[in-house]
């Protein structure tokens, strides 16, 4: 036995979990989520299926009838911060979460007008203080017959779906280090995966898996560190950008010092998975602190792409988009799983829009790098992503640096793309995106670390790219070609979830409180309607009693509309945000409620 597996074995051990690692066989989940998610009455997977598709085959509504929408019904979520969000729909009942105090509402769609349950999970009041960038949560799990969330104070919960009540709950983090939890779970086999944040904080990221039955701990994987924290075998963890085994300790020698255990590489955003391979792919967010001076190296495996087993454990591969950050381009947006024409051949692929403005397309089996476009013209912090060495070919003078205000860099820290979820239909072979627009100026100053304190460094001010009025764009994209076949420029940063359906209709909201239908061939707009709150959610559609609905949680906030949500006017507060959005009070309110539109 190599001395990898000696230690996995050991960590997984310690955790109860010795699985497939140590010879044992799993106990599968009762329902078959990847079975259930192929029924498109339902949406029952926070990003529609394992594979992060978004799509659905309903096609009552359809590009001739969606101008006829209306508003079915709606209902106040009881909560004034961003809803990240989007409900799940099991059956004929409807779960979803609000913002902060993260309450969990189930409603039977054959009785609209009545909670069947609410839980109102108690809550550490300190964990406000040190969430960045709004008090978001990105909605709730479903998998045999229970409800699984995360809380805002690092909490997850089991509840049982169709009372609400607790069937276990343990703690994930300690807000008092500065860790918080905002992501949804992401149930595979009889595991409840989710990850943490506070990258701004100084905390060193991690994935958890706990057991869906009982809560127990079943494994912790590191982004940053000693292999045996981050679970990486330094034979068969491949590194994506070379093809080659990692090495021992790959993560070590690229922080300057011991930086790596303030080593931020968050994992609050998506995760997808294949069945298939029994992967698990996840991203990790910035390095700590913004100031890149400060920690010389690559800072690997912040910033990076990730594939994980999910019963043994060891990461097969790892792919770092990012070395050395000196933007805040995290990296935890969402992987979408997909089949590719390369070059002839059919390959199973995984794209993913980044923060730093390249559309990744990789070669979801070993991490290798296929294809990077840009999908915002402005960015030019790159050249371009060398597709032999895999690393991005900088441009020198966008390169930031201690006491160097470096200005012009395209995009903003925000990304050209934030956490919201793209969507893909098979049949167009499109990508469907919400993106910012935006480009920033960018100040690092050294900083020292205080636990459960800002560990950040540098001052930032984001502005329109092009110094123009439009902020976002909705975009229908290319991965394979890098070709934008159309896009629709919005006023504010788009920073809602897209949604593709076989009626070849789109849907998304916009900050400024517009629910839209696209159609999908042109990017004309068949239906908006003006919500009591500016979108940054997800839509979902679901089919009950054989009508066709779409719903959609309203609730402005996040980082994008931070400014709003704080009270915060100085453009370089919200950490460089407000000043992106200071009219955007002109236009909507802060306060959460669910949407739901129908034909008739």
């Amino acid at each position: 036995m190599t001395s990898m597996k000696r230690h996995c074995c050991m960590a997984l051990a310690v955790s109860g979990c010795l699985a497939l690692a140590c010879g044992l066989a799993f106990a599968q989940a009762g329902e078959d989520l990847n079975k259930m998610s192929l029924d498109a009455n339902q949406w029952v997977i926070p990003l529609g299926d394992y594979h992060g598709t978004r799509h659905s085959k309903l096609n009552q509504i359809n590009d001739k009838n969606a101008g006829k929408l209306h508003v079915a019904w709606s209902m106040s979520t009881g909560t004034l911060r961003g809803h990240e969000g989007q409900p799940l729909v099991v059956g004929k009942m409807m779960y979803f979460q609000s913002a902060y105090p993260n309450y969990v509402y189930a409603v039977d769609l054959d009785n609209i007008g009545k909670m069947a349950w609410k839980f109102a999970p108690e809550v550490d009041k300190l964990a406000p203080p040190v969430a960045c960038c709004d008090l978001v949560n990105r909605g709730v799990a479903y998998a045999n017959g229970k409800i699984l969330m995360t809380t805002l104070d690092a909490r997850v919960y089991a509840l049982d779906a169709k009372t609400g009540k607790i069937l276990w709950t343990v703690q994930n983090g300690d807000p008092k280090l500065g860790q918080t939890m905002t992501g949804a779970p992401l149930v595979v086999h009889d595991k409840v995966i989710v990850g943490i944040s506070g990258g701004e904080f100084g905390v060193r990221g991690y994935i958890t898996a706990f057991d869906l039955d009982t809560g127990k701990l079943a494994w912790r994987a590191y982004s940053v560190g000693p292999d045996e924290e981050m679970l990486f075998d330094p034979v068969k963890t491949i590194d994506g950008a070379t093809q080659k085994p990692v090495g021992a300790n790959s993560s070590l020698g690229t922080w300057e010092g011991e930086e790596w255990k303030l080593g931020g590489g968050t994992t609050w955003g998506w995760y997808t998975y294949d069945p298939q391979l029994n992967l698990v792919y996840y991203g990790s967010g910035n390095p700590g602190s913004w100031n890149p001076t400060q920690r010389a190296g690559d800072n690997k495996w912040s910033m990076t792409l990730f594939a994980r087993n999910p019963d043994t454990v060891v990461a097969a591969w790892a792919y770092q988009m990012t070395p050395h950050d000196g933007w805040d381009y995290d990296g935890i947006n969402e992987s979408v799983l997909t089949d590719s024409r390369i070059g002839g051949a059919t390959v199973p692929t995984l794209t993913h829009f980044d923060r730093n403005g390249f559309a990744y397309l990789l070669d979801r089996r070993n991490g290798k790098l296929l294809a990077a476009n840009k999908f915002d013209p402005t960015v030019n912090w790159a050249e371009r992503i060398d597709l032999q060495t895999g690393r991005p070919v900088v441009v020198a003078d966008k390169m930031t640096k201690e006491d160097t205000n470096t200005k012009d860099i395209c995009p903003a820290a925000q990304g050209a793309k934030n956490m919201q979820p793209v969507s893909y239909d098979a049949k167009t072979k499109l990508f469907y995106a919400g993106t910012n627009h935006i480009c920033m100026d960018y100040q690092p100053f050294s900083v020292k670390y205080k636990s459960g304190f800002p560990y950040v460094g540098a001052t930032v001010s984001m502005f329109p790219a092009n110094n123009g009025d439009v902020r976002g764009r909705f975009i229908a994209f290319d991965s394979v070609t890098g070709q934008t076949k159309w896009a629709i420029d919005e006023t504010f940063q788009v920073y809602s979830g897209a949604l593709s359906t076989d009626g070849s209709v789109l849907f998304y909201g916009t900050l400024d409180g517009w629910f839209k239908a696209v159609d999908q061939a042109t990017g004309k707009i068949l239906y908006q309607f003006h919500t009591p709150s500016g979108i940054i959610s997800n839509p979902i559609t679901y089919m009950h009693n054989g009508k066709q609905y779409v719903a959609v949680l309203t609730g402005v906030g996040g980082w994008a509309a931070i400014g709003l949500a704080e009270g915060l006017t100085q453009g370089t507060e919200g950490l460089g945000a407000v000043g992106l959005t200071r009219s955007l009070g002109e236009s909507t309110n802060l306060g959460g409620t669910l949407m739901v539109f129908s034909l008739d």
